[in-house]
């Protein structure tokens, strides 16, 4: 049997719900608020049936309740400067509301804004001056439950509400916080898998897939790509819990990359009316899974034209192009990792990307980059183009689907696990790094990465994704300098170069000036140095790998056209930067 079905179920939509109740006649003259998770159209459509009934109600959304407002209730054009007090809640992080308030800032660009923290009051308190000199105040309501989750930590996070009232009412006879299909759905998928009876030993399973079917929204804003989605947040929710559950279940520490579930597939997509739910154990089959992916349509011949994510046959291609010593392993479903080797003159750099597979824009950069090298004469470098094959062909599989969503359940391994951390037997993909680090005697990795280009939220969990709080929102091109005792100096000078470098690319400092600025509205204050226009951090490690890594990071996940060419040419840039500086920097 290939598949063993652990929970299938059906919800009703909550927005269908509320309507059926208060269409009833005792409702009638009754003023009715709401807050869930769906789009303006759909609350829209909900209200005027609701009025046809005699009721005068209001639905807002529950995600992201104050940039809503703006975008849904006031003329911003008409604004001439904001003053917002947000909330600060003890059982959430100080910042949480005004990270919720993002991008507001970019939105409100021409009109002068001021954030200021507030009281544990669940309400964003604004004053509004507009340019014909009149003020307004006003409450925005943002619905949240105090709950603990899966892992015993008690945590605040949105919720659906409820509030209503008859003519006759001196006060609501509703006000209250209330389920919404999208909560529930989530619930029952983490109790589910937490009941379940696993085996003892990691993996547990092969695949565990978990296919939801729902109302919800995606709303594109006229900024970068950011792009409000229930569907992509409820992927990020119900994957990062099941890894936690994992995790402790495991006895590890928490956030110890090394945990070994299994292939957690969170697959949410759009349903008009029910929710649908279908946790399945699967079997492991890489051709179904690499005949469902669509093909990609008039990709440009040469490498610097490429405006998405290529093919493994297109990656492969390149590689064997480039000739030189081969080195193979094959990953935990089969897929064969590939590495190669060109010695030369000079101290030897290990090029890597991929190893994330949903970070795209580092295969690329890294292709590009031997090739460059291979055309300046004999270098000495060693190449892994694609580290996760794995990742990178579930990352494919489900951009079938959703190709601007940021597909957190490819980052990892089939295992499940961060190929970086893998320090036991099999090793599988990560025995080819061990192989060219050895041969080559690389003692500089350079490791191309991505993360978000749009906001990460983990709504139902208190919003910030737990671990990963420094990733929320983008912050521009950064690097990421570890270094093995003894090595600070060297990987300080290469981060000197490297950021001198790289900020003569047209566009870039720019670039990172604006998203670094939007991070500081609505993130605090960076935590990192800045030089030449480039965050950075610098930190000393006992992890095994090469003395010197360098790891790149460009906010990839979700972006394609014109926006992909400029992440992969920076790629290639600062990777090439930073093997020209280690000919003088490297030890002899």
């Amino acid at each position: 049997m290939n598949h063993t079905t652990l929970l299938e179920l059906s919800l009703p939509r909550t927005l269908d719900t509320w309507v059926a109740q208060f269409e009833q006649p005792q409702w009638r003259g009754a003023k009715f608020e709401g807050w869930l998770f769906e789009g303006a159209a759909e609350r829209r459509a909900a209200e005027q049936r609701l009025a046809q009934a005699g009721v005068q109600a209001q639905l807002r959304c529950a995600y992201k309740p104050l940039l809503h407002f703006f975008l849904e209730e006031i003329d911003c054009s008409t604004l001439a400067a904001v003053t917002i007090r947000y909330p600060v809640h003890p059982q959430a992080a100080p910042g949480r509301f005004l990270l919720e308030a993002y991008p507001l800032a970019a939105l409100l660009s021409d009109c002068p804004l001021e954030f200021l923290a507030g009281s544990d009051d669940l309400h964003y308190q604004l004053m509004l001056t507009h340019r014909d000199g009149s003020t307004l105040q006003a409450k925005v309501f943002a619905p949240n439950r105090s709950h603990r989750d899966a892992i015993g930590a008690t945590l605040l996070s949105p919720t659906g509400w409820l509030r209503a009232a008859l003519p006759t009412d001196a006060a609501p006879r509703l006000d209250s916080a209330c389920q919404t299909h999208y909560e529930a759905v989530f619930e029952r998928i983490v109790q589910a898998v937490a009941q379940h009876n696993w085996p003892a030993q990691e993996p547990y399973f092969e695949r565990l897939d978990i296919r939801v079917d729902l109302p919800g929204f995606e709303q594109m804003l006229p900024l970068g790509h950011e792009c409000i989605s229930t569907f992509e947040a409820l992927h990020e929710d119900i994957y990062f819990s099941l890894l936690e559950l994992f995790q402790q279940r495991s006895g590890r520490p928490e956030n110890d990359r090394r945990l070994q579930p299994g292939q957690i597939v969170p697959d949410v997509r759009a349903s008009d009316t029910t929710t649908r739910l279908c946790i399945s154990l699967k079997r492991f089959d890489v051709a179904a899974q690499d005949r469902i992916v669509a093909p990609l349509q008039g990709l440009p011949q040469a490498l610097d034209a490429i405006t998405l994510a290529p093919e493994p046959q297109r990656i492969a291609a390149e590689m064997e192009a480039m000739g030189g010593q081969r080195f193979a392993a094959l990953s935990r479903q089969g897929r064969e990792v590939t590495g190669l080797y060109h010695a030369g003159a000079g101290p030897a750099v290990l090029i890597s990307g991929g190893q994330h597979a949903n970070e795209t824009s580092g295969v690329v950069g890294a292709l590009r980059a031997a090739k460059a090298l291979l055309a300046a004469g004999k270098p000495h470098f060693a190449l892994i183009a694609l580290e996760n094959p794995d990742g990178y062909a579930l990352q494919r599989e489900l951009c079938v689907q959703h190709p601007h969503h940021m597909q957190h359940a490819a980052r990892y391994s089939a295992l499940g696990d961060d190929i970086e951390y893998r320090d036991q037997p099999p090793l599988y993909e990560r025995a080819v790094r061990e192989q060219v680090l050895a041969i080559s005697g690389a003692q500089l990795h350079i490791n191309l990465h991505g993360y978000p280009a749009h906001e990460w939220t983990r709504p139902l969990s208190g919003y910030v994704p737990r671990g990963f709080g420094l990733w929320t929102i983008p912050k521009g091109f950064f690097l990421i300098l570890r270094h093995h005792a003894g090595w600070q100096s060297e990987g300080r000078a290469l981060l000197e170069a490297v950021s001198a470098a790289v900020s003569e690319i047209p566009g870039l400092r720019a670039y990172n000036a604006h998203q670094m600025a939007l991070y500081q509205q609505h993130a605090g204050a960076l935590p990192f140095e800045v030089i030449h226009g480039c965050a950075f951090s610098q930190t000393q490690t006992n992890h095994g790998g090469a003395p010197v890594t360098l790891i790149t990071e460009f906010p990839d996940e979700t972006i394609g056209g014109e926006g992909f060419r400029f992440a992969h040419r920076v790629q290639m840039a600062a990777a090439l930067a930073a093997q020209h500086a280690w000919l003088t920097l490297a030890r002899r």
